[in-house]
């Protein structure tokens, strides 16, 4: 029997969520398995990856082949590395102690690169949020801006209107005064 880690497909159409399982080669995809290792999440930015690490490396000293993405994220959680400093152990090269403290040593690296990627998108959003924000406030100050050009500009056209319609008047008042000087 030929034992394989993959995924399982889980999740809704479009909106995928995977199971990392140790099944039979012969069985479906998402049929009978062996042992639930973890779960795969592809939607989150960056990805979100649980894994029983111990149990990914048990499995692999077993003989399991992993596929290609299961290969992929094995070794973005460290199972193929532990998987490696074991075989080290095994030959003597250095101790169990050696070995977990590379291990652990090579997790806090991962997780501090990770949290980095969050805290540079977190950072990319807010200042794209901001940026938006600065250019809506922009659009409303030319808004308001034009609106007042736009009364300023009414309220001197209707003076225009009424300035002459005044001077008419006045000169026709002029007019009639000086008519009735003239009769007196």
């Amino acid at each position: 029997m030929s034992v394989k880690i993959r995924l399982q497909r889980h999740g809704k159409k479009g909106k995928p969520f995977f199971h990392i399982v140790v099944a039979d080669s012969r069985a479906r995809r998402d049929g009978r398995f062996i042992e639930k290792l973890g779960t795969y999440n592809p939607i989150t930015n960056p990805a979100t990856i649980e894994l029983n690490v111990d149990s990914a490396v048990q499995w692999l000293n077993n003989g399991a082949q992993p596929t290609d993405t299961a290969r992929a994220i094995l070794s973005y959680k460290g199972a193929l590395y532990k998987k490696h400093l074991q075989g080290g152990v095994a030959k003597g090269a250095f101790d169990e102690a050696e070995a977990e403290k590379r291990f652990s040593a090579w997790v806090d690296a991962k997780e501090s690169k990770v949290q980095g990627k969050v805290d540079g998108l977190a950072t990319a959003k807010a200042d794209a949020k901001k940026a938006a924000l600065d250019a809506e406030v922009k659009v409303n100050e030319a808004r308001v801006a034009a609106a007042a050009q736009a009364d300023a500009d009414a309220k001197a056209a209707e003076e225009a209107a009424n300035a002459p319609a005044e001077e008419v008047a006045t000169e026709g008042e002029a007019a009639a005064e000086t008519e009735e000087n003239t009769e007196a």
